[in-house]
């Protein structure tokens, strides 16, 4: 398993931070894991199947 930074997850989402936390607090994204008490993380594979989401989507639209 591999966490990715709030950088890390910017560069492959081009989703604000404001974005990406009101997507999560609606249960749309994947919950970030708090590592530290300044640092958090996300788990790589699961932004990566919510990316594989959106494409399929898009694919059967």
């Amino acid at each position: 398993m591999r966490m990715i930074s709030k950088r890390q997850l910017k560069e492959l989402v081009l989703y604000s931070p404001q974005h990406i936390a009101r997507l999560e607090q609606a249960g749309k994204f994947p919950k970030r894991v708090q590592l530290g008490p300044n640092r958090v993380g996300w788990v790589e594979s699961e932004v990566l199947d919510w990316l594989q989401a959106k494409m399929d989507c898009r694919e059967t639209t």
